[in-house]
């Protein structure tokens, strides 16, 4: 009996292994994702609602499906906006797509942008845009993180 538990118990593993080499090839290059076009959109909640329209960009062999797809944005450190997306197309190999998103607004996030920034005069705003890509069970998470100024 223990002979059988032990076989099958290296015999799971040994799968799992091969199934991890097969499904994440080495060569895999994490796709580009840039924000394009941000603008709002009618809503009907006290929460203001925003379009956000992502280019992502696959550099490689194998089509991207992206299963789904989590975002944040902060602005001067303050989370203003999240969301989620599981309506996604499928990005060809070496070809490239816009994704339309939309989120909502953090109203606490941003009152608190507000306040902070009738204290303090500032040319720039810090933004902070964090994404994470999921292509599905056996393939790897790509988390997307941009920074810069407005």
């Amino acid at each position: 009996m223990i002979y059988y538990i032990r076989l099958f118990l290296i015999s799971a593993v040994t799968i799992s292994a091969l199934t991890a080499c097969v499904t994440t090839p080495s060569d895999f290059e994490e796709p580009s994702l840039s924000v394009t076009s941000f603008a709002p959109i009618n809503s009907d909640s006290i929460s203001p609602r925003f379009e956000i329209v992502l280019h992502v960009t696959n550099p490689n062999r194998d089509p991207l499906e992206l299963v789904g797809l989590s975002y944040t944005i902060h602005l001067e450190g303050n989370k203003v906006m999240s969301g989620v997306a599981n309506d996604l197309p499928t990005i060809e190999p070496y070809g490239e797509t816009d994704v339309k998103l939309e989120a909502t607004a953090n109203l606490f996030g941003g009152f608190q942008l507000l306040t902070g920034l009738m204290h303090e005069h500032k040319e720039h705003i810090e933004y902070e845009f964090n994404a994470k890509l999921d292509l599905g069970a056996f393939k790897p998470m790509i988390r997307v993180n941009q920074k810069g100024q407005l």
